[in-house]
């Protein structure tokens, strides 16, 4: 019989025992990924800067009477000139800037208008807050996609459409209710309000038409950084002119110094936000929250200052409130976020049927007794009890 031929492959015979795994145990174990921040707390963060800009300016041109609000407006936009440029150099966040392809030419024709626009419409929106309530004030910002929509039109910047028309109709129907529910009504601020509205929608639309091409697109604190400089040249001209002369010193100590430096970096910062903002959320969501920031406005206006809200007013708001959120998301989008709350809604009446019943009787009593409190005439509004009362006491000798 042949001998057997010896298997010379290179095999080595394996050692008697356990048999490790073949990873190399010194290898660098992947990290688990640090956890980001919730897109939730860039909303809150948003909401309470821009809420409080608001309610701050509010605070200081009329609660503390420093009526000047074009030079308040020329300080933010200093202020946010010299941190714009601090931030240029010591930070990163405006590398945006450097693949933006500005010009001497570019900036006269382009951010010199933009910059007009802006200042103007940050002159009217502070010279309202001299006449209405921040609550008033808010109800008449929902008419801005209708201003931005007209004046695109005026300008040829998009083909008039009258389904769009009929689109925001709902948001002028709206606010021309609770027009006629403000209890404290002014002429002169409404015409303010009105002419910041028409100023800004120019702007806006301007700006679309710069950031159409991609050479100039920027983040608005890159905007910032370009517009403000103008910006507050040119609030500054209008404040020399028209209220400088009037302001002592002993206003603004009133105010106080940390106080305007409080009230300058909340603007700034609102800024900053947004641009931290972008990209985290989605559009829809955006345009939700921007709906209950209004809300949170008008019932912080109630809750501060006292401002009365008829059920007048609150019914056109409502139906403001609803058409602009139509207006912004379309109706196809609406079908399924109903589709999707009717859902939740039943699951939560089968899992609960009897808060659910609690929830819609409550809210039908509220509604009808906000309507109908809004609605109603006021019966004897110069009677006055106290009369009858002392007279009653001193029929029966009794001392008031």
């Amino acid at each position: 019989m042949a001998d057997e031929k010896t298997r010379t492959s290179g095999e080595v015979p394996r050692p008697d025992g356990p048999i490790l795994p073949t990873t190399n145990p010194e290898a660098e174990k992947p990290q688990p990924p640090k956890a980001a921040i919730h897109p939730a707390f860039y909303v809150m963060v948003w909401i309470s800067l821009s809420s409080s800009v608001i309610l701050f300016n509010k605070w200081i041109l009329d609660t503390l009477d420093f009526r000047y609000p074009v030079v308040l407006t020329t300080y933010h936009l200093t202020f946010a000139t010299v941190a714009t440029q601090l931030m240029a150099r010591y930070t990163t966040l405006l590398d945006g800037r450097k693949s933006v392809k500005m010009t001497g030419r570019v900036y006269l024709r382009a951010i010199v208008p933009i910059g007009l626009f802006f200042s103007l419409s940050l002159i009217c929106g502070n010279l309202t807050y001299l006449y209405l309530s921040v609550a008033f004030i808010q109800m008449i910002k929902a008419t801005t996609p209708v201003a931005v929509l007209l004046s695109s039109w005026a300008m040829g910047l998009a083909p008039p459409n009258l389904k769009q028309l009929a689109n925001v109709s709902a948001i002028v129907v709206g606010v021309m209710i609770a027009s006629f529910g403000e209890i404290r009504f002014v002429w002169i601020g409404f015409l303010y309000q009105l002419g910041g509205l028409m100023f800004e929608a120019i702007r806006l639309n301007l700006v679309q038409a710069l950031l159409s091409s991609a050479e100039y697109k920027m983040d608005p604190l890159v905007s910032l950084y370009y517009f403000a400089p103008i910006c507050a040249v040119m609030n500054g001209l209008v404040a020399l002119i028209w209220e400088v002369p009037k302001v002592s010193m002993a206003e603004v100590y009133h105010v106080g110094l940390f106080t305007f430096f409080l009230n300058g970096l909340c603007a700034f910062l609102l800024n900053v936000s947004v641009v931290f903002l972008i990209g985290k959320t989605s559009a829809v969501i955006m345009t939700l929250c921007g709906v209950l920031k209004d809300v949170m406005l008008v019932v912080a206006s109630m809750l501060i200052w006292g401002t009365p809200v008829s059920g007048l007013q609150a019914f056109g708001y409502t139906i403001a409130l609803g058409g602009m959120v139509y207006y912004k998301l379309g109706l196809e989008a609406l079908k399924g976020y109903a589709g999707e709350a009717g859902r939740q809604w039943a699951e939560f009446g089968a899992t609960r049927p009897a808060l659910r019943k609690i929830v819609v009787i409550g809210s039908v009593v509220l509604f009808v007794f906000v309507l109908f409190g809004g609605l109603a005439p006021t019966y004897a509004p110069d009677y006055d009890p106290s009369q009858y009362l002392a007279g009653a006491a001193e029929k029966l000798g009794v001392s008031s």
